[in-house]
């Protein structure tokens, strides 16, 4: 079985971390955090000096590191030095400058979000045979995944909104017609990729949910994807600003929104890593908004 990898991102910045299952907890990588935490240029050289520097010292953190195979720059597995989250702390004060404290604070307190508690209910839909019970394209399958990663978080999780919501100077499909536009949405022809991404598109115009949306869709795309055509998005090859302005210009042109999947298609469907980093990126695109309750929302 491949291994469960996770991407974090502080700053804009991918912190990679993989589970370890027998220890039943994550390593992260310690070249990302040591760039993250420094600011240096070149993460690589300021570990290979920092380590050196502490080897010297008799630093018991060194001893803690591991070595796991993480997926690289270039795309290849290399072997990287890893420490468990109870050691991170501890390497932390060991590098110098202002951004420690907001980083141990995200560090610290990411997991324990709506947000991180979500995602990780999200990491769990691979195992839980669950994405193989839906049926896929369907409003139904939506409410279910929706349910599944909001559960326990939100009382609304897994139901269709009453309220009018609208980001920005966008409003979503009212409220009051909503019923009526989803079941034409899932109406709506699913045979080619074209087909499918209409129907995603208008899915994400009517936004369904009072929060959640774009977390849940990305996954219900994807089952469609897989599906119809035994493909499904690398969304980790979709940069995050890329994917919102095209997004954003969708419903009026959605030439830029085809491309960016389409490019992405891989016919990986059953590969562990690709849905895990599928969560970690779709997360990622909505960071600006994980601190936001429904309430922050424009509502009526």
């Amino acid at each position: 079985m491949s291994q469960k990898i996770s991407f974090r991102f502080y700053n804009n910045q991918e912190i990679r971390a993989v589970w370890d299952e027998a220890g039943n907890q994550w390593w992260f990588a310690v070249v990302d955090i040591v760039g993250a935490v420094s600011g240096s240029s070149d993460a690589h050289n300021y570990w290979y000096v920092l380590k050196n520097r502490l080897k010297k010292a008799g630093n018991e953190t060194l001893t803690k590191c591991r070595g796991f195979k993480l997926i690289a720059t270039d795309g290849k597995h290399r072997l990287t030095d890893c420490l468990p989250q109870k050691d991170i702390l501890a390497l932390i004060e060991a590098i110098p400058g202002r951004n420690a404290v907001p980083f141990i604070k995200w560090f610290t307190y990411s997991d324990d979000s709506i947000d991180g508690k979500s995602r990780s209910k999200a990491y769990s839909l691979f195992e839980s045979g669950l994405l193989t019970s839906m049926k896929p394209g369907t409003v139904k399958c939506l409410q279910q995944i929706h349910a599944y990663i909001f559960g326990g978080l939100y009382d609304f999780a897994g139901q269709i909104r009453t309220v009018n919501i609208s980001k920005g100077n966008f409003t979503f499909a009212p409220a009051m017609f909503l019923a009526n536009s989803l079941s034409q949405i899932e109406k709506m022809p699913e045979k080619t990729f074209d087909e499918i991404i209409s129907k995603y598109i208008e899915m994400n115009v009517a936004h369904p949910f009072r929060e959640g949306n774009g977390r849940s869709t990305r996954i219900w795309l994807d089952l469609l994807l897989k599906k119809k055509l035994k493909k499904c998005i690398d969304w980790s090859k979709i940069n995050k600003n890329d994917y919102l302005q095209a997004m954003t210009e969708s419903p009026a042109d959605s030439t830029k929104i085809r491309e960016l999947l389409r490019n992405a298609l891989t016919d990986k469907i059953d590969d562990r890593e690709i849905f895990m980093k599928g969560i970690d990126y779709s997360y990622y695109y909505e960071s600006d908004d994980a601190a936001l309750e429904p309430s922050d929302l424009h509502q009526d």
